[in-house]
Order: C-alpha cells, then sequence, then structure tokens
C-alpha cells in the first residue's frame, strides 16, 4: 500500500520551506525544489516563506526567482515583497513594486505611506495619500498619522488642515494616535492655538502629545507656557522624555532664568539624563544664554565624549559673549582632537569673529573652510561674512561678496548688510539695498524699521513717514520690544514705557533717581534714537523708559547690592540706552548683563565687554 501522505501537502511542504528557510536561508533552492503544484499555491508557499526573511540579500534574490514561476504579477506576492522592502527600509524598491500592483489594499497603501513619511520624503508620502483619495479609498486611523507627519515636516498647515477635515468625517477623530499626530502637526506648523485645542479635547493624552505640546510651546516662542505646560504634564503622573527636557531648557535659555535652569539641571541628574550627551549640551547653552558662560565651560570640560554639535555650542556661546580669540581657539583645539568641522561649526566661528571684530581671522577661517576642509561656504557661512565686513565698514566688499555668490541671495544677507549701513550712515547704499529686500521680503518689519532708522538718524522725516505709510500698505507691524529680568523664581516682563506692573512707580522714580548722577557722569541722550520728529525734551522722556532700563530699575529695587543683574531683550539694545547702562554700572557698582538678539553685553564699572562694537 502506498504511504497516506506520499506527496507533500500544501501546509506540511510551506512548513518544511520554512523550516530550511530559517536555518539556511536556502529560499531559492527550497522553491526550486518543489513539486508540481497549481501557480496559486505556490503563491502561497512563497509568501508564507517570506515571513522568515532576515536580509536584504535573500529577499532580492527570492525576488529575482519569482518571474521564473510567472508570479511577477501576483498581486498577493507583489504586495508581500512591497511591504518587506519597506521593513528593509527600501522604499524606492517597494514604491516600484507598489506601481505595478493594479488594486493595492488599504493595508499596503498605509504601508507605503508610512514608509515614504518615515524615510522624510514628505512630498510623496501625501503624493500617495492623495491618490488614495482620488481611487476611492477611505483613509484609516493608520493612515492619518502619517500623512500629518508629513504635514509638519514640510510645515504645510493649509494642507493640514484639509487631512484634518478628512479624519473628522472619516470618524477618526477620537483616535489617540491620530489626535497626538494632529497637536504635533499644528505645533510643529505654528498653529498652537490649533495645537491646544486638539490636545485639551483628547480623552486620553499620551506622552507624545504633552511632548508635542511642550516642544510647540517652546519652539513657537512661548517660553513661559514650556514651563508651565512641563510642570502640568509632571503632576499628571508622566515621566518626561529627552524631547520635553530639551524644550525646556531651550525655554529656561529664551527667558534668561537661570534658577529654573539650574532647577533643571539638577532634575536632569535626578532622573538619570546626565549621560545624553544632547541634554548636557542643552544645558550648557542654557547657561551660556542666561550669562553664566563659566559655567557652561565647566560643564564643557567635565562632559566626556563630546561631539560636534557640543563643540559648535560652546564655540557660538564663546561668539553671542564677545569673546571671538576664545571661540577660535577652542575651534583649533577641535580640530586637534580629531573632531572634523562642518558648515554649522564654521558659521559659529565666523559668527564669533563678527561679533568681536576679527576682520582677518574672520577671511582666514573663511578661506580654510574652502580650501583645506573642502566645504562649500552656505548661505549662512556668507551670511556671517557679509555681517562681518558691513560691521568693519567695508560695505562694498561685502556687496561685492553677495553679488558673487554661487547661489541667489536670501533677504537676510541684504538684512545684514542693511544693517551695516544703519551702523555707517551710507543711506545711499541703504536705499539701494532695501529696493532688493521690499522684492524679496515685503512685509518684513523689520526692514522697513531699519531703513526708517536711517532715515531719522539723518531728521528725513518725510522720508520716515514714507517708509511708515508702505509698512501700512503692506500690513507689516514692528515687533514690539520688550525686556525680562528673572527675580524670586519668576520672569518679570516690560515693554517700553510699560506701568502695568505693579511696582512700576518704583520703578520710574528709581529712574528719575539715577538721572541726576548719570548727568554728572557726562550722560547726553543720543536722541536720533528716538524714531519721531518731535522736540527734543520729548524724546529724552521717550528713551528713558525703554525696556531693558525698567528691568535694570526693577532688579536695583529688588535684590541686593552688589548682585549681577541679568536682563535679555528681543531686540537689538540701542545707542543710546547702551550709554546710558555703561554710567548705571558704574553708579551703582553692579554687573548687568543685556542679552540682546544678537549679542551679550556685560556692563561693568561704566564700560562694556562689547567695546562699543556691535
Amino acid at each position: 500500500m502506498r504511504p497516506l501522505f506520499n506527496q507533500p501537502t500544501v501546509i506540511n511542504f510551506t512548513a518544511i520551506l520554512c523550516n530550511r528557510f530559517s536555518n539556511s536561508n536556502h529560499l531559492c533552492t527550497s522553491i526550486s525544489a518543489s513539486p508540481n503544484l497549481p501557480i496559486n499555491q505556490i503563491a502561497h508557499i512563497i509568501c508564507s516563506v517570506l515571513q522568515e526573511c532576515s536580509s536584504l540579500s535573500c529577499l532580492k534574490k527570492a525576488h529575482a526567482k519569482i518571474f521564473a514561476f510567472g508570479l511577477q504579477h501576483d498581486s498577493r506576492v507583489l504586495s508581500k515583497f512591497a511591504i518587506l522592502y519597506v521593513s528593509f527600509n527600501r522604499i524606492d524598491a517597494a514604491g516600484v513594486i507598489f506601481e505595478d500592483i493594479p488594486n493595492p489594499c488599504c493595508y499596503l497603501w498605509n504601508v507605503m505611506i508610512r514608509g515614504f513619511a518615515t524615510d522624510g520624503r514628505f512630498v510623496s508620502s501625501l503624493e500617495l495619500y492623495s491618490k488614495m483619495l482620488v481611487k476611492g479609498l477611505q483613509p484609516d486611523k493608520f493612515a492619518f498619522p502619517f500623512a500629518l507627519k508629513s504635514c509638519a515636516g514640510l510645515s504645510d498647515l493649509q494642507r493640514g488642515k484639509v487631512i484634518h477635515q478628512h479624519l473628522v468625517c472619516c470618524g477618526c477623530s477620537h483616535d489617540i494616535f491620530a489626535d497626538a499626530a494632529l497637536v504635533d502637526m499644528y505645533a510643529k506648523c505654528g498653529d498652537i492655538k490649533a495645537a491646544r485645542l486638539v490636545f485639551d479635547k483628547m480623552a486620553v493624552r499620551d506622552l507624545v502629545s504633552w511632548t508635542s505640546m511642550i516642544s510647540g510651546y517652546a519652539h513657537n516662542g512661548y517660553n513661559s507656557d514650556t514651563l508651565g505646560f512641563f510642570d502640568l504634564m509632571r503632576s499628571s503622573g508622566l515621566k518626561p522624555n529627552r524631547v520635553s527636557i530639551l524644550s525646556v531648557l531651550l525655554a529656561c535659555g529664551n527667558l534668561g532664568a537661570l534658577r529654573k535652569g539650574e532647577w533643571f539641571h539638577n532634575y536632569v541628574i535626578q532622573t538619570g539624563f546626565q549621560s545624553d550627551i544632547l541634554v548636557v549640551t542643552a544645558i550648557m547653552d542654557m547657561y551660556a544664554k542666561c550669562g553664566s558662560l563659566d559655567l557652561a565651560r565647566s560643564l564643557f570640560d567635565e562632559t566626556a565624549g563630546k561631539d560636534l554639535v557640543c563643540w559648535s555650542a560652546m564655540i557660538a556661546s564663546y561668539g553671542i559673549h564677545g569673546h571671538g580669540r576664545k571661540a577660535i581657539d577652542l575651534f583649533d583645539q577641535m580640530v586637534r582632537a580629531g573632531v572634523r568641522p562642518n558648515h554649522v561649526t564654521f558659521t559659529c566661528v565666523l559668527s564669533a569673529c563678527s561679533h568681536s571684530g576679527l576682520l582677518e581671522e574672520g577671511k582666514r577661517y573663511f578661506q580654510l573652510m574652502i580650501e583645506e576642509f573642502l566645504l562649500a561656504p552656505k548661505l549662512s557661512n556668507y551670511a556671517c561674512m557679509v555681517d562681518l565686513l558691513g560691521r568693519a565698514g567695508q560695505l562694498s566688499e561685502a556687496q561685492e561678496l553677495i553679488e558673487s555668490m554661487p547661489m541667489e541671495p536670501d533677504a537676510s544677507l541684504w538684512g545684514s548688510l542693511l544693517g551695516a549701513c544703519r551702523i555707517h550712515n551710507n543711506l545711499d547704499l541703504a536705499e539701494k539695498i532695501a529696493d532688493h529686500l521690499f522684492l524679496l521680503d515685503p512685509v518684513h518689519a523689520g526692514y522697513h524699521v531699519l531703513l526708517s532708522n536711517i532715515y531719522a538718524a539723518k531728521s528725513r522725516w518725510n522720508e520716515v513717514e514714507e517708509v511708515r505709510e508702505m509698512m501700512a500698505r503692506r500690513g507689516t507691524n514692528k515687533t514690539q520690544g520688550f525686556s525680562l529680568i528673572e527675580y524670586d523664581n519668576q520672569v518679570h516682563k516690560f515693554g517700553v514705557g510699560d506701568r502695568s506692573h505693579p511696582q512700576w512707580e518704583k520703578i520710574y522714580a528709581k529712574l528719575e533717581e539715577l538721572a541726576a548722577p548719570m548727568k554728572r557722569l557726562g550722560y547726553v541722550p543720543l536722541t536720533d534714537f528716538v524714531l519721531h520728529d518731535i522736540e527734543d525734551e520729548a524724546k529724552e522722556a521717550a528713551l528713558s523708559y525703554h525696556s531693558e532700563r525698567l528691568a535694570i530699575a526693577f532688579g536695583l529695587i529688588n535684590t541686593s547690592p552688589g548682585t549681577t543683574l541679568r536682563i535679555t531683550k528681543n531686540l537689538r539694545i540701542c545707542g543710546d540706552c547702551h550709554n546710558a547702562i555703561k554710567l548705571i554700572s558704574k553708579i551703582v557698582n553692579r554687573v548687568i548683563l543685556v542679552r540682546d538678539m544678537h549679542r551679550f553685553h556685560h556692563f561693568e564699572d561704566g564700560a562694556c565687554s562689547c567695546g562699543d562694537y556691535w
């Protein structure tokens, strides 16, 4: 009698193949040795065996083998190969196969949308999402998170809003992963209010959604909200992750909140993140931005395994504090340590040279980048050189550099040169540059204000009025200046002429008290910094209550003698306030640190660390 199981069945033959495949990866040999089975059974066997595929090379061999069996048009087999290619991060190969499948299933569409999004191919991911809709397929909760991730990656808010509508229509508005992706998309696209609305409606908030909100607040300039939201997350019982810690450290640096930053440094140690080089670098950057450069350097020296980001951050810290030569020395030390600089590192060095007026050194390192390290300069590198040349008064050379660049200059380069025209009172060149700028960025308020400043400094009030009218027509609004000071673990904010603070009367009285000794030391208001055609006495009054002076007066009232005052200002400090604070530091015998939008000013005993070069 013939054995009952003389010929292998599909089921036990598949088991044999899987066993051979998992032990020796002889998939192709196994398929060749298969019995004369119908084509659909062979397809089933191949799909089953591919479950055990553990290497890309074996997958490619199996892919080539399907042609021998005439399965190159079998949708089930092709779908399996496409999914596996995505799992091996070969999205292009998966895409080619996907295009050959007549009617891919929803699962495969989702896999491909996810694959392109995860690979950073956001445009391709969204194109697939659109094709899916055109085919009449309804996206599900697995497609939406990655379509939204792509919108976030492209900062495409309008597309994100459309997908949000799709999500609601498809009944996925209460899915935790889709909601978390919505929060992340809105936050990364800058619509923090919409992100908060979605977040507040979530029935369950996971760590991802909390982190997206905290990161969104930090990167959109809502620094106080960042710190408040971090506390809310901790009180909800969730343990912060690396991204949330990086966000709060960024917020502390932006606020100049040193005491809060020190608390977070201690928290990092308690939670075991002190071995994370990115977190350590963020702490170092926070200390530097809060004016504690010595603490930043101590932490830098103590850190083992410093990467390029860490080195670059310390170089940049020296730069914003005006220590250009220390920045250069540290760069040279980095190179000797075998760490190769990139474009960002050179941007930090060139910026440091610019802040310190090291013209020849800046030129040398610009050439070093090109000739020794074979790095073609990027826009950021050219911007630093333009700034360096402009501050040094070499306006023509700066203009020639812009016009000789191999890429199209952006508005920031022309804006840097316009700022140099402001410093050196070159009205003719400023007007020419403004023409370029207003074509490139017609609604940027800062460029209009710069040109207005130049006209006002020369008492060209008609032209000032024309610039104001141009701003009104274009809907541009001047950024309001404000200054911050940390006291008693709170950050206090002041605007120009601000009377909203509970201590405003004492603050104004303190400034009045300082006025007489300032004049005795030779203070004369620089009224050309007041951009209005008004009487000199009114101009002097307008200058007296700039936000940084209010913050300093608040600090003098509330801190003990000898305490260093740390002020953060969102705009460039004006020349008159710069002169005034030098004298105030001498009168009150205090160190006053002011960080404006460009750099630090260390005022002590009537002098500033910038040497009046900023």
